[in-house]
């Protein structure tokens, strides 16, 4: 059964969706339809921007969602899911991929998700940290132990668990599990710690908008990132998606139930190939691939 999978954001870069824009003409439609949606010139700045002006919150979620959700749509019969999931941000392209979500309510999902998530980390500093070499439940153990805002946030593969939470808590949790014998306890170059309870603020404001859109059943079962399970009513599709933004990204979790479930390949739509890495950390024997350009 074939699995498709769709990055989150740190997998952007300069040049991304240049060639769909320049080979596909229904991808440059919907080009220059989600520059009207954004009310910016998105394709400026993924094309020809600079690396800082990519690494907005406000643009980066925007870009990685339109290279992966054009690059599905122009492999038209050619892409034919069994089923899908998303790395957090990644959840919004495997729903449009999917025909779960429009295009067009998809996007403004991710862009007003991304400016909801920018407001929130202004809120109170906050980081994340990636925690490598060491079990999960030490991890969680180490986590709750903690008298600052300090949590599980993207159970990514075995070994790798990003933390997420107050700058204190991380950096207390970092000293801790460094001395129970963590590989590395990395602070990471983020605005703020995303999957959290200080992403409340951002989930309370996303929470209206994915109330009032409209949700089909996907054409294949969607593994969502708070559960790691295939959903596939709506109703259930749309409460996951507005606790995933206080709630871990279950990657692992996913990917063992996406195999047990009979995924003997998967493919990762957009742009990177960390999907790929963290997959074969699960099972080294399993089948994978990218598509991250256009394909003739």
């Amino acid at each position: 059964m074939k699995a498709y999978v769709f990055p989150g954001q740190g997998a952007q870069f300069v040049g991304m969706g240049k060639d769909l824009y320049d080979n596909s003409p229904e991808a440059k439609t919907l080009f220059e339809k989600a520059n009207e949606i954004l009310g910016f010139n998105i394709t400026d700045i993924m094309f020809g921007g600079t690396d800082e002006e990519l690494k907005q919150t406000k643009v980066t979620q925007p870009a990685i969602f339109l290279h992966s959700v054009l690059l599905a749509k122009t492999m038209g019969a050619a892409f034919q899911p069994d089923m899908v999931a998303g790395h957090s941000l990644g959840e919004f392209s495997a729903l449009v991929a999917a025909n779960a979500l429009s295009f067009e309510d998809g996007l403004l999902l991710v862009s007003k998700r991304a400016l909801a998530m920018q407001k929130a980390c202004e809120v109170e500093p906050s980081t994340m940290a990636a925690i490598l070499g060491v079990d999960d439940a030490i991890v969680e153990q180490v986590c709750a132990e903690i008298d600052e805002v300090v949590v599980p946030a993207n159970y990514n593969c075995p070994g790798q668990l990003v933390i997420s939470g107050s700058i204190e808590g991380v950096d207390k949790a970092c000293v801790r599990l460094t001395e129970l014998g963590a590989k590395r306890a990395l602070r990471l170059n983020v605005g703020g710690a995303f999957h959290s309870p200080l992403m409340e603020p951002a989930r309370t404001e996303l929470a209206e908008a994915i109330n009032s859109t409209e949700f089909k059943a996907p054409v294949c079962p969607v593994y969502q990132n708070v559960n790691a399970s295939p959903v596939s009513d709506p109703a259930e599709i749309r409460a996951n998606l507005i606790a995933q933004l206080t709630a871990p990204v279950r990657w692992t979790q996913t990917v063992v139930n996406m195999l047990a479930d009979g995924a003997d390949s998967f493919t990762e739509v957009g742009p990177g190939s960390a999907l790929q890495g963290m997959i074969k950390k699960v099972d080294r024997a399993v089948q994978t691939s990218g598509i991250s350009a256009f394909q003739a």
